[in-house]
């Protein structure tokens, strides 16, 4: 599973005949120290006496024993169960034993844990009664030491007060640590510079091993106090000079054969004091995270996708963890800065993220570690009909709501939840269990995690009824139970099935009915565990899920986590499961704070917030989307005969007209795939100032240009000359566009008005007096005219036909007024004109519902203007760029940010295509960027100054651009 590591089965099976002691024989929160070779002596002095050779480990609750022999049991001695602790033969502790045996310790006992008879994994064996066992250290002279550390453990396991124990035990290990230090000879080359050394503890399922931490100029290095041997990934940040014996599972915890979806193959060093070591330039991730609701944790990965990390460590100080990040930062050539769940949203709407992949992201991104059980990462189940002979897909009845959490998918036990939760006091609660905890986590995967259930149900596993025996039996109690609302893990998505199967044979029960739990029972319509993984993989994957999935996010990662909005959803869990739910540094009672500590760790935890506002839908390809490239120029936008066209459903199209629109898509797309490869060809200075808009006839043939020169100019393709030079004022043009027919040229002013131009007549022939201060961009779509402008508004008029007559003047009506808090520097519209965005110069994105004119969303995404905005070609997204640098994505229908790229420049304007952006920046380049990767891929060389405006014709084949160089630049797509 996640955090079993995969292993040839033959090589598995040879490595389980010989390791048996691994941390998970420690109870939860206990730290294993040192260990010792010794003899456990039985029936000294007697015919029968026997030496069982072995190894004494010394741990903060217990003493085990593990024998080298396989056919022995671990013997395991908890320290609060001790009557008396010495050498063998002192004050009377050797009263079994005729004789005193040298070097040797000995216990006196009221309990004992027998554990693992050969090499078996099964419930632990209890013996009681008073008991006393001798160990013979192999070296006499440590006896004295180790008495003395099983007298001061003793002392701690016995205090009344749990918090008392955990703060005495903590002492003792911070002792510990403070006595050693990494050991520098276990640097990879003498010439590695040291930069950072603190404690910290590896973080593995239920356990913790202390030891010390180091980085430096090249590696990152873990060393445990106790020399235990630790895994480490294959292939990353190890050198293959010193790997070693192959093992499985995280800290050679388990010997199983784990799932291929999340693996990391494993090594160990044998040497005397182990060290986990990860080249800094092999790792991709770093991941700050929650520890025990405590800002401690670090996680690293030295891959892009696997669930699984490389290591994960908790510190002791936040600070620690702090620095280390940034060391690891700061020292990483290739190293890939942590990503916001925004980031990861458009990738998956635009189905480059399928949505198993997604919800590992956003697992990954809210806390949620394969290393940690209380924070294991969460997955819904989506499929309700476990009894079908065929699974259908088709048929929405197959499905869960996936609107509802779990607790609230059975109205009527629902309604006997709300009706406690009226009458329960502050602080109240809906679900008296989580959908995500430790045991849950087991529930699933007992049967390739055996050990792990043992180790968190103190040796024994569930009762069988109650084990993880069908999947339609867990389906219905988790719809009827009173207290299970349990979701799924990943496990049922991946494609490994050791989880479902009992290949291990083990013990695990025998039923109320007779029949021994085995194999995972499968519903009908699953032919075998490869294909109820499939198909339940298929469901995800599946247009039901695509469409709705977002409303199951809004539950566990996003704005119905926490608040109102939890409550109308139902789905309210116990304060202490949310972050910030409980402060522990203020709590001053110890006992208090352990136990608060336990329960959150065992209750499980709700992951980290990662949306305040609803979360976009999926983009599903139920239609066409319309193809032409939002821009500079998209106030003229395609006709409502070609937009009708492009928004029918694909079923609705008859072959020729979808060939032909596949064709011009097909076209787009190569032409944007190709868009590094754009070729300046021509340059022309027309203007004395800078050039602030262009237009260009249908043909291609004339380019209208405006400028902060306050003309207006007219310049021929095909004969490279200025044709026309028109001035409507003293003041900067700011914007022009050309009405359907080519016939007339809009131009906005800094002087307040709009002018239009005929060009057939070579005059101006009206003039739209409309705005208190500079208008400074207007758009026309369907004889609509849109004009933003410095005081603060953006208005909308009608009557402006297509061709305008040149012997009237016209009545512009106002249609409405869009009222914005500061001044409007830019607005672009959707290909439908039913919304528009506009831009303010104090960092404001809004987006505008035309048909009602109303205010749909307000965003502050950029610290300084807006310098460009622009719709997505299927209106599903809004891209603006700023001053202060920043490519923001901003989904439309919830108005959430979900991609920000940042420039070392401001982008003054741009065109793109909803996945890649071509933009004008203000040192002259054209910067091409991959919003999918979230990066720039190129920088083409343009203009002198500041690209501040652009065009590109529908092929996307042709560009022209304008600058501060006063030039207009012809680039033409060579491929």
């Amino acid at each position: 599973m996640a955090f079993i590591r995969k292993k040839p089965r033959e090589q598995q099976l040879q490595l389980y005949s010989r390791e048996r002691f691994s941390l998970l024989l420690l109870n939860l929160e206990e730290y294993y120290f040192e260990q010792h070779t010794a003899n456990h002596i039985q029936h000294k002095g007697n015919r029968n006496e026997r030496k069982i050779r072995g190894s004494l480990k010394i741990c903060s609750k217990s003493v085990i024993f593990e024998p080298d022999a396989i056919s022995q049991p671990i013997i395991k001695i908890p320290l609060r169960d001790c009557i008396k602790i010495g050498k063998h033969g002192e004050n009377g502790a050797s009263r079994h034993f005729a004789k005193a045996v040298p070097g040797g310790i000995s216990l006196i006992f009221s309990q004992v844990y027998f554990i693992k008879e050969h090499n078996i994994v099964a419930p632990y064996k209890t013996e009681r009664g008073t008991m006393e066992y001798v160990f013979e250290l192999d070296v006499s002279g440590k006896v004295d030491d180790v008495v003395e550390t099983l007298l001061q453990l003793h002392r701690a396991s016995c205090l009344d007060k749990l918090g008392d124990q955990t703060a005495m035990i903590t002492a003792i290990l911070q002792s510990r640590l403070a006595r050693t230090s990494f050991d520098k000879n276990r640097f990879q080359s003498v010439s590695e510079t040291l930069h950072m050394e603190c404690k910290a503890e590896m973080v593995t399922p239920l356990v913790t091993n202390p030891g010390h931490v180091c980085v430096t100029d090249t590696t990152l290095y873990f060393q445990p106090l106790n020399g235990y041997p630790v895994s480490q990934p294959t292939g990353q940040g190890m050198r293959p000079s010193h790997r070693s014996v192959c093992l499985q599972a995280l800290s050679r915890e388990l010997d199983f054969t784990g799932t291929e979806t999340f693996v990391c193959e494993t090594i160990f060093l044998l040497f005397k004091t182990p060290v986990v070591q990860i080249t800094l330039q092999d790792v991709r991730r770093i991941y700050k995270r929650r520890h025990g609701l405590m800002p401690l944790g670090l996680e690293v990965f030295c891959t892009e996708d696997d669930l699984c990390s490389d290591i994960y460590l908790k510190f002791y100080e936040p600070q620690d963890r702090d620095d280390l990040y940034f060391y690891i930062a700061t020292y990483l050539e290739h190293h890939v800065a942590e990503r916001s769940a925004e980031s990861y949203t458009l990738q998956w709407q635009r189905g480059h993220l399928s949505n198993y992949q997604y919800l590992l992201h956003l697992n990954s991104l809210a806390d949620r570690s394969c290393n940690d059980l209380s924070q294991y990462p969460v997955f819904p189940w989506v499929v309700s009909d476990y009894s079908s002979p065929e699974l259908d897909l088709s048929n929405p009845g197959t499905f869960r709501d996936l609107s509802k959490p779990v607790g609230a998918l059975n109205k009527e036990r629902l309604e006997r939840l709300l009706a406690r939760y009226q009458e329960m006091p502050e602080p109240k609660f809906m679900y008296g269990s989580h959908y995500s905890s430790p045991g849950y986590v087991l529930f699933y995967l007992v049967r390739i995690a055996p050990e792990y259930m043992l180790c968190l149900q103190n040796g024994r596993f569930d009762n069988a009824d109650r084990m993880f025996n069908s999947i339609a039996e867990t389906w219905k109690n988790c719809l009827d139970g009173a207290t299970d609302f349990k979701e799924l893990i990943p496990e049922f998505y991946g494609d490994d099935i050791s989880f479902l199967i009992n290949s291990l044979k083990l013990d695990l029960g025998k039923r109320q009915g007779g029949q021994m739990v085995d194999d995972v029972k499968l519903p009908p319509w699953a032919r075998s565990p490869e294909d109820f993984l499939r198909k339940s993989r298929e469901a995800l994957e599946s247009s039901y899920v695509s469409e709705h999935l977002h409303e199951w996010i809004d539950l566990v990662f996003g704005y119905k986590q926490k608040g109102g909005d939890a409550v109308g959803a139902h789905n309210v869990f116990h304060p202490l499961t949310y972050e910030g739910g409980v402060d522990l540094n203020s709590m001053e009672d110890p006992d208090e704070k352990v136990a608060v500590l336990t329960q959150i760790l065992e209750f499980g935890q709700t992951p980290k917030q990662l949306f305040a506002t609803p979360h976009p839908r999926r983009i599903t390809p139920r239609f066409k989307s319309g193809s032409q490239p939002s821009s500079c120029n998209a106030s003229t936008a395609d006709s409502p005969e070609r937009r009708r066209l492009t928004r029918l459903p694909l079923d609705a199209v008859s072959p020729g007209e979808e060939s032909f629109e596949d064709l011009t898509e097909e076209s787009r797309t190569l032409a944007w795939s190709n868009i590094t490869k754009l070729q300046l060809y021509e340059q022309h200075r027309i203007h004395k100032e800078a050039v602030t808009g262009i237009a260009v006839s249908c043909n291609g043939s004339s380019v209208f240009t405006t400028s902060q020169d306050s003309t207006l100019k007219m310049f021929s393709k095909e004969s490279k000359m200025l044709q026309r030079s028109i001035s409507f004022s003293n003041m900067a043009l700011s914007s022009c566009l050309l009405l359907p027919g080519d016939g007339t040229v809009i131009s906005s002013s800094w002087d307040n008005n709009v002018y239009f131009y005929s060009v057939a007549f070579g005059r101006r022939q009206d003039t739209l007096m409309g705005h208190d201060d500079a208008v400074s961009k207007i758009c026309w779509l369907d004889s609509r005219l849109y004009s933003a402008s410095w005081d603060s508004t953006v208005k909308v008029w009608s009557g402006v036909p297509p061709e305008m007559s040149a012997a009237r003047r016209h009545q512009f009506d106002l249609l409405a007024e869009l009222e914005h808090d500061v001044g409007v520097d830019t607005i672009s519209l959707n290909a439908a004109g039913t919304l528009l965005v506009s831009g303010t110069r104090e960092g404001t994105v809004t987006i505008w519902d035309l048909t009602t004119a109303t205010m749909l969303h307000q965003i502050p995404c950029h610290s300084g203007t807006v310098c460009d905005t622009a719709f997505s070609p299927d209106s599903r997204h809004v891209l603006s760029t700023g001053e202060d640098g920043c490519l923001n994505v901003i989904d439309v229908q919830t108005g959430m940010l979900i991609s920000s790229m940042t420039s070392d420049e401001p982008q003054r304007c741009f065109i793109w295509d909803g996945n890649s952006v071509l933009s004008g920046s203000q040192s002259g380049e054209l910067l091409v960027w991959d919003l999918l990767g979230g990066r720039s891929t190129d920088r083409i060389r343009g203009h002198a100054g500041a690209v501040t405006c652009m065009w590109m014709n529908e092929q996307c084949s042709s560009v022209i651009t304008g600058g501060e160089d006063r030039q207009i630049t012809f680039w033409k797509l060579q491929y």
